[in-house]
């Protein structure tokens, strides 16, 4: 007859691997998951008509800014002169957010990256696989 604190090992164990084996499914379905809403979010944004309205506020503001210095003849501005026009503390954190939203904007067709980094308010046609089919 095994021991009762045998026994209760035997469950710990057999919990414990049970319990590793769903955080691999969890993080397997995050994956999934991330890779699901950055498809959805491509065939959504990048589609030619929309209104800004579909952006997020941040990213409305950064393209609102962008088309601003557009309209009073300045060039593109890097992320860093986007931050001031923004109202934004210019520190490597604050910039390098800013960098990344734009960066994406870019991505999706909403802002023209330029060759020297910054950027500027336009939009380019985006390439979405099967556009019409889906959303």
């Amino acid at each position: 007859m095994a021991s009762v604190l045998g026994m209760l090992e035997e469950r710990e164990t057999a919990a414990r691997v049970r319990m590793e084996g769903l955080r691999e499914e969890v993080a397997r379905l995050a994956e999934v998951l991330e890779a699901a809403e950055i498809e959805l979010d491509r065939r959504v944004i990048a589609r030619e008509g929309l209104p800004v309205t579909v952006l997020a506020p941040d990213c409305q503001r950064i393209l609102g800014v962008l088309k601003q210095q557009r309209s009073t003849g300045h060039g593109p501005l890097r992320a860093k002169e986007t931050a001031v026009e923004l109202g934004l503390e210019a520190t490597p954190a604050k910039v390098e957010g800013l960098r990344s939203k734009a960066r994406r904007l870019a991505e999706r067709g909403w802002l023209l990256l330029e060759a020297s980094g910054a950027f500027s308010a336009g939009r380019r046609t985006v390439a979405v696989p099967d556009a019409g089919s889906s959303v």
